[in-house]
């Protein structure tokens, strides 16, 4: 079993270590296991061939024990370092009578106890008689007080341990969206304001445009005035220009004088 646990183990701390498999690993007695798991929440112990349970560690925040198909017939006091213990499973061992079970009443939180296949579940009313004897069990072999089958106990207990921690990703959310809604709101400002921006760059755009238009207005005036002052024969000072041929019959008529 210590190679085995130091192989599961993997380099990492004891302490580090919240669920540890050691099923099917051969020794007789707990080995290798110590109390500096003090973080350990599940351990699984099956088949291995233990035949007593002295020298198991203290581990405070264990929940869930697997120890099925053991040999072991009694000595279950020497689990009253695990206090938190809500899942125990003993099924397809050794215990023969009521009396083993009695150090099991100080775990105040086991909701869950497996008894299968051993020659206590013979006993006359052995039911009623644990059930009494562990007020706080809820179910016994699988089965609630009525007979009822177990609901999945291990999704109750995780909802149980993350419900806190749902709740403040819950928070988190919701101040995720607020801070999205800001957001959004920063956006539409933005929107606006460039909107408006638009709207004046587009009306200065039409003002310009109709400046353009009347200096074009203005050339075209000044084009057609030209044009006309070309066409009635007036020079650029609107004086009437004298053809040449005038110019030519005036000289000769000067030379015969």
């Amino acid at each position: 079993m210590e190679k085995r646990v130091a192989l599961e183990l993997r380099g990492r701390n004891p302490s580090q270590v919240k669920e540890l498999n050691l099923d099917n690993c051969r020794s007789t007695n707990v080995v290798g296991l110590t109390d500096e798991y003090t973080n350990l929440e599940i351990l699984s112990l099956n088949n291995v061939g233990l035949t007593t349970l002295k020298g198991f560690p203290t581990l405070p925040k264990l929940r869930k024990l697997e120890l099925s198909d053991n040999r072991i017939s009694n000595g279950l006091n020497f689990l009253s370092g695990c206090k938190k213990l809500t899942h125990l499973n003993f099924s397809g061992n050794k215990i023969k009578d009521l009396e083993t079970l009695k150090p099991l009443e100080e775990f105040k939180n086991l909701k869950n106890l497996d008894l299968f296949n051993n020659d206590v579940t013979n006993i006359e009313d052995y039911r009623n008689k644990v059930f009494a004897l562990h007020p706080a069990l809820k179910y016994l072999d699988g089965l609630d007080k009525e007979d009822r089958e177990a609901e999945d106990s291990d999704a109750e207990e995780e909802d149980e341990m993350n419900g806190n921690n749902d709740s403040e990703e819950d928070g988190s959310e919701v101040e995720e969206e607020e801070d999205d809604d800001e957001d959004d709101g920063e956006i539409s400002l933005s929107a606006v304001y460039n909107e408006n921006l638009e709207e004046e760059s587009s009306d200065s755009s039409v003002y310009e445009g109709s400046e353009d238009e009347e200096d074009d207005d203005d050339d075209d005036e000044e084009i057609d005035a030209d044009h006309k002052s070309k066409i009635d024969g007036e020079d650029a000072d609107g004086e009437p220009e004298e053809s040449t041929r005038g110019k030519k019959r005036k000289h000769d008529d000067d030379e015969e004088n």
